[in-house]
């Protein structure tokens, strides 16, 4: 039988919303705050209560069955009295709230009580909302008491309201199912290692395992995950897939390769997210029915709009979404996220799925589907989850809004209370040597000053829109608000720093290894493949994932081996050489450059890169990475190489154009990577490499050589993109020949030349077409 899962709130949510978004300033309590409220209230229910009740119902309705479930946060029950309680809570005053003021609410209540009651195989049951104000800590609640058939024709009509899309959705699957079958895989041959590659993802996700993938660039990495995982949802291992990743272009090469699959026959239902800023449409991001026509109404024409396009439209893009919510004047952005929900292929960043402050709660809080996570460029994860759960306080802002003068009485109890905090900073700060210290926990007092700070912002946020000081205090509000969020997941893998830098003060919380957190994010997908071109060695990535029990897989490069040439000139880089090898690294450049085409040289730093460009020959090739650039600049920098021309860009290792560009052909015909890359040594590197050093004792490898080493494999692989592409790469630094760096070598870097005198460049030449 045709079965539908749906939360009892996604349920509730789609049958019974309305009216307008409005997300101005409302208080933001911290999972631990709301977890807290929670227990606190349980604690007070006593004998016969239970807590946290997960309840499911299964109902036929019209040949369509439908799985309910959803968690109550009380049950109590003895003999014939039982009781269902729901505790919700507010920042509102308890005497506005009546048995009228949320129907959303008593409907959850509503549907735990009839699921418990059919299950109990009771005729009656009570029904409570147990508001907590979170500013006063007073409690109100609301009961009511039901018959089991009146919960029972209330919860036929929510089924009812959702049948009809639900037809839709089961039609639409059994046609998605059905091309999945016969789908082949879309091109004439595989390419080598790709077949293995597929088979691997497959395997993976059949038997519910994680698996690590290197595969150099042109295996075709991102069909090679998505077609098996397309595959192995027609034989009904999962039910969604997100594809993730950090860069819009490979989002771009997942949507291309969702077409290659359609042009098959495979019909399927993929949405590819885009952020806020990105999406809107109005002329400020503002989401509020005074500022923003198409949040004013929005839930009660969202609907229409999910129904027609959800019978248009199959593969969706921000075009094609923006298309309909002009069309329906509803919000993009909450939009896309409903559409979400009934894709088959979710395409967005890594911070949909890892970052606890977006993450996309309406899958991960209930996980009723089945999940895989397809993680691509994924040797990125690593810093990137290290950033998603760190947090900072600067001391500067607390200061721009202290030098203000204000008489609200509101306004006074915020400036005393970021005094405080600003003492408390200060005085972390000067416990260190040389204005940096470092400690395994953070300051109790100062959280809890935090805490009060926070408070105190909320009254005068939800009052003062119109105070000239709102943005300041909204946007320091937000960075403490955040500081408290991360502090829930501090352990013994989390540093406090207080210190300067650049004459600013800071109180931080740094995430040095994200193993132990990614561990319990991985546990709401059935499998994820993470895969990259860069992923040596697998144990590191693996650990700093959170992957338990997985499998690797290593893939030589697809591409002729006599189309790359590699060698390595033996000069040191290291800091204390540099001022006397500087001379010869340029010469050697020189020599490298000498012929026309299209080079890219990678230097260790701004400084590294600019000491060779000046000493470098007068040529008019010579263009340069700087520091900041614009989007519409760096796409310039990099309109310069076309086929015809003849570049020599100095770049930045690690930088922007080292990693995620692509200059086919002639556009790129050489690159030559200057020193090992390791990263320099500062307060993070320390950290790091002291914490995995204790760990075990890996400090050097993890804070250092894994992640300089895989900005110069990306680098490298800047230069081959395709079968017929033909180049060269030198490396620059005697440490590239020596046993701890050449085992992390990729498999293809095989055939590796030493150039021993600087006129040896020359055989690193290759005839080109």
């Amino acid at each position: 039988m045709d079965k539908i899962r749906i939360s009892v709130r996604g349920l509730i949510e789609f049958v019974m919303r309305s009216g307008d978004i409005d997300n101005r300033f409302r208080t933001m309590n911290s999972l631990k705050e709301g977890q807290r409220i929670h227990k606190k209230l349980q604690k007070e229910y006593g004998l016969h209560f239970i807590s946290e009740v997960r309840l499911i119902r299964e109902e036929v309705v019209e040949g369509v069955l439908f799985q309910v479930e959803g968690r109550a946060d009380g049950v109590y029950h003895k003999g014939s009295d039982v009781l269902i309680d729901e505790i919700k809570s507010t920042t509102r005053n308890l005497e506005e709230l009546t048995e009228k003021s949320n129907p959303l609410h008593w409907a959850q209540a509503m549907c735990y009580g009839y699921f418990y009651g059919r299950d109990h195989s009771l005729e009656k049951i009570k029904i409570r909302l147990t508001y907590y104000q979170i500013d006063t800590e007073e409690v109100k609640r609301l009961e009511r008491e039901f018959d089991i058939k009146t919960l029972e024709e209330f919860y036929g009509g929510l089924l009812r309201s959702y049948l009809n899309f639900s037809k839709k959705i089961i039609a639409f699957r059994k046609i998605r199912n059905e091309g999945i079958d016969k789908l082949q895989f879309p091109f004439i041959q595989y390419r080598k290692g790709q077949r293995k590659l597929a088979v691997g993802c497959f395997q993976a996700i059949k038997e519910g395992k994680d698996l690590l993938v290197e595969a150099p660039t042109g295996i075709g990495k991102t069909m090679s995950t998505l077609f098996p995982a397309v595959k192995t949802m027609g034989e009904d291992y999962i039910d969604k897939i997100f594809y993730l990743t950090a860069r819009s272009t490979t989002k771009e090469a997942a949507n291309k390769a969702l077409y290659h699959l359609t042009d098959r026959g495979l019909r399927i239902k993929s949405i590819t997210l885009t952020a806020k800023e990105k999406i809107c449409l109005n002329n400020e991001v503002k989401c509020n029915p005074e500022d923003c026509p198409f949040a004013k109404g929005h839930f009660d024409r969202v609907n229409d709009a999910i129904l027609e396009i959800y019978e248009e439209e199959d593969l969706l893009h921000v075009e094609t979404i923006l298309d309909y919510a002009k069309k329906h004047k509803v919000c993009p952005m909450e939009f896309q996220l409903d559409l979400s929900i009934y894709s088959d292929v979710v395409i967005c960043d890594y911070n949909y799925v890892f970052d606890p402050q977006i993450y996309l709660r309406r899958f991960f809080e209930n996980n009723l589907d089945r999940y895989v996570f397809l993680v691509d460029e994924a040797h990125n994860l690593v810093d990137r989850g290290r950033n998603m759960y760190s947090a900072a306080i600067e001391k500067e802002k607390i200061e721009e809004i202290l030098h203000t003068d204000g008489e609200d009485k509101t306004l006074l109890k915020i400036l005393k209370s970021l005094h405080f905090l600003e003492e408390h900073i200060e005085e972390e700060i000067s416990k260190g040597p040389k204005g940096v210290y470092i400690s395994a926990s953070y300051k109790e007092e100062l959280m809890k000053t935090v805490q009060i700070c926070l408070k105190n912002m909320e009254k005068f946020l939800a009052k003062e829109r119109d105070h000239e000081l709102y943005e300041r205090i909204m946007d320091l509000y937000f960075d403490l608000n955040h500081f408290v969020k991360i502090s829930d997941f501090y352990d013994t893998d989390f540093k406090t720093v207080a210190h300067i830098e650049e004459d600013k003060g800071f109180y931080e919380i740094k995430c040095l290894d994200t193993s132990r957190i990614f561990k319990s994010i991985l546990t709401r997908a059935v499998s994820s493949i993470f895969f990259s071109a860069t992923l040596t060695p697998t144990a590191f990535y693996g650990e700093l994932f959170g992957a338990e029990d997985y499998y690797t897989l290593r893939l030589p490069s697809p591409f002729p081996e006599e189309n790359f040439k590699l060698g390595v000139l033996p000069l040191s880089t290291r800091y204390v050489d540099r001022e006397k090898n500087y001379g010869e690294i340029t010469l050697a450049l020189e020599k490298f450059t000498e012929d026309e085409g299209n080079f890219m040289l990678f230097f260790p730093s701004y400084h590294f890169m600019k000491e060779i460009y000046y000493r470098f020959r007068k040529d008019p090739r010579k263009v340069i990475q700087e520091s900041s650039m614009s989007e519409r600049q760096r796409d310039e920098f990099l309109k310069e190489f076309t086929t015809e021309s003849s570049i020599i860009a100095f770049a930045v290792l690690g930088g922007v154009f080292s990693e995620g560009i692509d200059l086919i052909g002639e556009r790129l015909n050489a690159a030559a990577i200057v020193s090992v890359g390791l990263p320099g040594v500062g307060l993070d590197t320390k950290l790091i490499r002291d914490y995995f050093q204790e760990k075990e004792g890996k400090g050097f490898e993890y804070a250092f050589l894994y992640p300089g080493m895989n900005k110069v494999f990306q680098a490298a692989g800047r230069v081959i993109r395709t079968p017929e592409d033909k180049g060269s790469v030198l490396l620059i630094d005697d440490r590239f020949l020596t046993a701890q760096y050449r085992k992390l070598f990729p498999l293809h870097w095989n055939t590796i030349k030493r150039i021993n005198k600087i006129h040896e460049i020359e055989k690193l030449d290759i005839e080109r077409t």
